[in-house]
């Protein structure tokens, strides 16, 4: 890579990141940061991207989804297991439905950051910063708590490596054997609604079952017993991507050492921005969100930037228009990448285009615009003769009440009974497993 090291982007022109007031505490962390060991390896990010290149071919599907905001109060072992848990049975309905491999990037163990649509809020006449995320500041709604703390990246660093080492765990130590479909169960799973769930686990079991009997040893498959599992977030306080980027003495490559895949968002997509900049530079996967006011001519300039070499993998186009929009505006994006020939993998994101404000005062998404969005990416795809290659979800594990609608009909008056994310709207359990059955239904109709 020309003309970059891994702090040209404090040249560029810098939105969405606080101004920290203690520059020496400032200067005190990225130099600690700098000395901590990277949470992910170039050998794991090149075997993503050859697993993304196969999604941008119909070889395999991107299922990326997780948190909306990581929390450092809500952090433990059993919502990382439960969201983690979630994940394997959206992809084994995925891979059931659709009989093809599925890529696990979850949203996690760095997903810190939130850009904001305004820099300060106001509470009863009372003006203050605006959250923007545990990694920066606090949540809470005082002068204190949202004041820019830089200690708060050696934070985040600690609980991204705790994450990062119990989804290996995960991955690798026997929860994720598809022999043990039944065990990834949550409580929902044993309700009606998730009737069809069960039905497909256990033919899955079944078919485990002959092929034991057959006398084919089934059972020390690596590929059966373990996933690869992956990390991202959004890129978005710089200070703590440059402070983990590392070279690889294998490879010689920069790889951010903060995720597997990070991704640009639509507010920070500038092309003399800095985060384009940094994103640039590093051999990871790249996330580009694509919204309504994504020109065709910037697209043009930003998949030469952030993939001169067009190799198949390296871009994911994240798209998120909401529903009723994704025909004005997709058809030209997906016209534009194909006259430039470009490799890229495209990924529906059906929340961000879809969130609304309840009577109740609560910002939600109803499910139903969601599943139209994915509808409506996917028909158009077949339309154009392109591979709808993924889809990007806000999501967790927990039985939380802040999506309204799905199977078991969350009203905007239960609400108020189980809303616990710190910023944006996410999908319970049996919502994301109810969207995996019709992204696979969608899936099959490519086919």
């Amino acid at each position: 890579m020309t003309n970059w090291v891994k702090n040209t982007w404090r040249n560029k022109p810098r939105i969405q990141m606080p101004e920290y007031t203690d520059e020496a505490k400032l200067n005190a962390v990225e130099a600690q940061l700098t000395h901590y060991p990277p949470l992910v390896f170039a050998g794991e990010t090149l075997t993503l991207k050859e697993q993304l290149a196969k999604a941008s071919r119909g070889e395999a599907f991107l299922l990326q989804g997780g948190d909306c905001a990581e929390s450092f109060s809500e952090f433990s072992a059993d919502n990382l297991r439960d969201t983690f848990k979630v994940m394997l049975q959206m992809a084994m309905v995925l891979t059931y439905g659709a009989k093809v491999p599925v890529v696990k990037v979850g949203r996690v163990a760095g997903q810190f950051a939130k850009p904001r649509s305004a820099a300060t809020e106001t509470v009863n006449g009372v003006e203050l910063p605006s959250y923007r995320g545990d990694i920066i500041n606090g949540f809470d709604f005082t002068s204190e708590d949202r004041v820019p703390d830089p200690n708060r990246m050696l934070q985040a660093y600690t609980q991204a490596a705790a994450s990062v080492n119990l989804l290996r765990a995960f991955s690798t130590g026997g929860l994720a054997d598809v022999h043990n479909v039944h065990s990834w169960t949550l409580g929902y799973t044993e309700r009606e609604e998730a009737r069809k769930y069960r039905e497909m686990a256990q033919r899955i079991q079944d078919a485990l079952d002959f092929v034991s009997a057959t006398g084919i040893d089934a059972t020390n498959s690596a590929k059966l017993s373990t996933v690869d599992f992956f990390t991202s977030h959004e890129a978005l306080l710089l200070e703590y991507e440059e402070a983990l980027c590392r070279k690889d003495a294998t490879t010689g490559l920069e790889v951010a050492g903060s995720g597997h895949m990070l991704w640009i968002g639509d507010r920070t997509r500038q092309i003399d921005g800095a985060h384009v900049e940094f994103a640039r530079g590093v051999a990871n996967p790249i996330g580009l969100k694509c919204g309504p006011t994504t020109s065709e001519e910037d697209l043009k300039v930003l998949l030469e930037t952030l993939n001169p070499e067009n190799e198949a993998g390296r871009l994911t186009l994240i798209a998120r228009f909401g529903a009723g929009k994704v025909g004005d505006h997709l058809p030209r994006l997906i016209k534009t990448v194909e006259e430039q020939g470009a490799n890229v993998v495209w990924s529906c994101d059906p929340m961000h285009g879809n969130t609304v404000k309840s009577n109740s005062g609560y910002k939600t998404r109803p499910f139903d615009s969601v599943l139209q969005e994915v509808q409506e990416f996917f028909a158009i795809h077949r339309a154009e003769g392109t591979v709808a290659g993924g889809v990007h979800f806000e999501m967790t594990g927990k039985d939380v009440t802040e999506c309204i609608g799905g199977i078991r009909a969350v009203t905007d008056e239960d609400l108020s009974s189980r809303y616990h994310t710190a910023c944006d709207p996410r999908l319970n359990a049996s919502q994301s497993l109810e969207l995996a059955f019709l992204v696979a239904e969608e899936l099959q109709k490519g086919r």
